[in-house]
């Protein structure tokens, strides 16, 4: 049977392979009709191998006597009954033979390998023919809205490709697809209407695709094409660093945006808003790179912007802030207003309408250009017995399959050739083939100024590489987890030192202490055992950090905090999974926080004890980001992390609405207090958030928040004050990086980090940085000033950075 029909196949591969099997019922069968058979479960026996069944309609019912025999095996649709005369299967039918079975009493089961219970036994016959094709049509329309196409042209079918060549007026009209195919959610033969999944523009309601030119002049901005030779040279990947953004919360909440500009892409082009002038300041400060949630055409969001729903802002400043009525008013409007993250996609290859001022025509392609110059089921992974996996939380995308997996490459080329983008962050990227990952690196990396307009080298590549649900230990081929993209120079987020520095993981316990948490030094009463076992877990996290520290190597050696020389990747997690993973730097991406589970500074604010100072949160906020900044690797920081920003305590804020999110780039606020966050992903979390809330000296004032800024700049310019923060090789930092205060006789907490360069005729290194031959790094996450005296670095001329020094009167650097 063709995959096609297993997952309804886009057009461009509707086509029956080699490998398939058609059954045909025999000719004295041909007059038994399916509809006479909807209260029956049907089963196929393949020789003597175990049965597998099929149902012939989403009518069918279980006998209501539970029956003796085994029914697991007849809850699968494994098989499609396509036509009258024709069982559809994607298995080999070897040397056996093949039966139909039914019952008119719907009394199927299984016993000793047999089915029972059958009134009807029909031998099969195999046909190696393959399927008829389907139908293809493409329904043409001058407008985004008139009912009646203009034209109506059949489509060819060739090498599985199905095409047609129309006329040059048709550019600028609209078009839909009108395919008759299997669908396996009606289990009938269907006339379905879709968008081409090769879209590159769309009409406001998402139901038409435009046909555009994405080369036309009529849809360049002004310098459009010369902007790639305008963007700064990237020497290597070790040098980026990344700034994750929302396209809405930029500017949905700033009073310097013109009202028809916020929550938009061209929010970004004006130069004199606070968030621009943000932007600017963290630019020149070293971030080298935006990373935009997605800004594809999502499910959630209405682009057209009259049919969303508001809160009234004054009546939400109105409550207290633990009060259960800010988040009951936002949830009921929160899948009508104009707020999702964008989890959801629709069209890959076409920009969101809702950031764009016209969701119709070319605007939504101009708009997203002008930003770029500042700074149905074949999609779907199924399962063995023809179900939809959902581990993702939403449809599985299966790149495993060939036609998915050349999307996938042909639309990361339209946004690099056509938008300008300069790196690509894959969602749950665990869950793509590796083999689609390293063909989407080579494919970027064969672009070039000179014939496509951008430096295809200089695109990273980078995602999250966990490893669950269905692809499990490469349980659909080898995906592209943090271990098995070992070698790929493709980047992946660094969950280890995110949890050592936080505590526990996002899925434990909230009050779960760690490094800058308050672990062992600063207990909050949260039982984790006694004494020795806290400080032995304060132990073992500060070896997952120095692993981190040092890009998260496989191989890089360290003395643990049992004295031992081991590799990272013989630190071991607490499920006995390696710490280590990455070959190179460029493969790890550091960070302490992203847009998903709570904002750092919420995640502080709930594991610290109550009786803390808000200044001692923010000097553990900027604790955490520092070690990020600091530690060779890419770093990665969330927007708001250097602004103490809070979402109220929301873990999940993907649907919460502009409320919760909000980033205020005048400092008067971090968003603190916003009341009790959304009561379906947080209540079971409200008898700890709500006390917190209404505790008036857990907010920061504005004179936290402007610190907290000028600190986090400072951190980012000292990364880019020396190379030797920004290492290129394992090799350089095997060779350069050495941490001391290490095994049994440690002080609690303290890590010591030192980075050599090759001045003054250091045997085998070579010199790197012309100003600093020697570098210290000392983080001590306690509350009180310790002292550590160590031979090597005794005799080195150290002096405090003088970026430091410039800025020693905020007490809580």
């Amino acid at each position: 049977m063709s995959a096609a029909l297993l997952s309804s196949a886009p057009l461009s591969s509707i086509s029956a392979p080699s490998e398939s099997t058609r059954f045909l019922l025999p000719t004295h069968h041909k007059r038994l009709r399916l509809s006479s058979l909807t209260q029956h479960r049907l089963s196929l026996k393949l020789g003597t191998s175990r049965p597998l069944t099929l149902r012939c309609s989403s009518t069918m019912h279980q006998s209501s006597t539970p029956s003796s025999c085994s029914q697991d095996s007849l809850f699968y649709s494994r098989a499609f009954w396509v036509s009258r005369s024709i069982i559809a299967w994607n298995v080999g039918a070897g040397e056996g033979e093949c039966y139909l079975y039914a019952s008119r009493n719907a009394a199927l089961c299984v016993a000793d390998g047999e089915i029972q219970g059958h009134d009807v036994k029909i031998k099969l016959e195999r046909t190696n023919y393959g399927l008829s094709q389907q139908e293809v049509r493409a329904l043409i329309y001058k407008s985004p809205s008139e009912a009646d196409p203009v034209e109506i042209v059949q489509l060819k079918e060739l090498n599985g490709v199905w095409s047609v060549k129309g006329p040059r007026h048709w550019e600028g009209c609209y078009y839909v697809y009108e395919v008759s195919v299997y669908h396996p959610s009606t289990l009938r033969i269907e006339k379905c209407v879709s968008n081409d999944p090769y879209a590159r523009g769309l009409s406001a309601d998402g139901k038409r695709t435009l046909l555009v030119n994405l080369d036309s002049d009529d849809v360049k901005p002004e310098g459009w094409d010369n902007l790639q030779d305008e963007k700064p040279n990237l020497l290597s990947f070790s040098d980026i660093s990344l700034y994750e953004l929302h396209v809405r919360d930029f500017s949905a909440n700033d009073p310097t945006v013109p009202h028809e500009f916020q929550g938009g892409y061209l929010a970004f082009t004006l130069q004199d808003s606070a968030g621009v002038k943000h932007l600017k300041r963290l630019s020149s400060a070293g971030i080298t790179h935006v990373h935009l949630l997605p800004t594809f055409q999502f499910a959630g969001v209405e682009d057209e912007k009259h049919k969303w729903k508001h809160v009234d802002i004054e009546k939400l400043n109105s409550f207290p802030p633990d009060s259960e009525e800010q988040q009951a008013l936002i949830t009921a409007i929160q899948n009508k207003d104009g707020y999702n993250w964008g989890y959801n996609p629709v069209l890959w290859g076409v920009p969101k309408g809702s950031y764009a001022s016209n969701a119709n025509g070319p605007c939504r392609i101009i708009e997203f250009r002008k930003m770029v110059q500042i700074v149905p089921g074949y999609y779907l992974r199924r399962n063995a017995d023809g179900g939809i996996e959902h581990s993702t939380c939403v449809n599985n995308t299966a790149s495993e399959h060939f036609m998915v997996e050349r999307l996938i490459l042909d639309d990361l080329k339209c946004w690099a050739v056509h938008y300008k983008i300069d790196g690509f962050r894959f969602d749950l990227m665990g869950h793509i083939m590796k083999r689609t990952m390293v063909k989407a690196k080579s494919l970027l990396n064969s672009l070039s100024k000179d014939k496509n307009g951008v430096d295809g080298p200089s695109i990273y590549i980078y995602g999250e590489g966990w490893d669950f649900g269905e692809v499990a230990n490469n349980g659909r081929g080898i995906n592209a987890s943090q271990f098995n993209l070992f070698g790929s120079g493709i980047g992946s987020f660094n969950d280890r030192i995110r949890d050592a520095l936080l505590g526990g993981s996002p899925f434990g316990h909230p009050l779960h202490q760690g490094f800058v948490t308050g672990l062992y030094l600063e207990p909050n009463g949260h039982d984790l055992g006694d004494k020795a076992n806290v400080e032995r877990m304060l132990a073992v996290s500060k070896d997952h950090i120095q692993v981190g520290m040092a890009a998260n190597l496989k191989d890089f050696v360290l003395s643990n905090c049992d004295g031992e020389e081991v590799k990272g990747s013989e630190v071991l997690l607490h499920d006995r999974k390696p710490v280590g993973y990455a070959s190179s730097p460029i493969e790890t991406v550091n960070y302490v926080s992203a847009h998903d589970n709570e904002t750092l500074f919420d995640i502080i604010s709930l594991k610290t004890p109550k009786d803390i100072s808000v200044e001692e949160r923010c000097r553990m906020n900027h604790l955490a980001t520092s070690v990020i900044a600091l530690s060779q690797g890419i770093p990665f920081f969330h927007s708001g992390d250097e602004m103490l920003r809070s979402k109220s305590i929301d873990r999940d804020s993907y649907n919460s609405g502009d409320w919760f999110n909000r980033l205020d780039f005048s400092y008067n606020s971090n968003n603190w207090g916003g009341g009790l966050p959304p009561k379906e992903k947080n209540e079971w979390n409200w008898p700890l958030i709500k006390p917190r809330l209404a505790d008036p000296s857990y907010k920061p004032q504005k004179s936290h928040i402007l610190a907290a800024v000028e600190n986090f700049s400072n951190l980012v310019q000292i990364r880019y004050s020396s190379p030797l923060f920004r290492l290129r090789t394992a090799n350089s930092i095997q060779e350069r990086v050495r941490f001391h205060n290490t095994g049994p006789s440690w002080i609690p907490g303290l890590i010591v980090m030192s980075i050599e360069d090759g001045h003054q005729g250091v045997p085998g290194l070579s010199q790197l940085d012309p100003i600093y031959s020697y570098i210290v790094v000392i983080i001590n996450p306690g509350p009180t000033d310790v002292s550590f005296a160590n031979p090597a670095l005794r005799a080195r001329s150290l002096q405090l950075h003088p970026i430091q020094v410039s800025y020693i009167c905020f007490h809580y650097i």
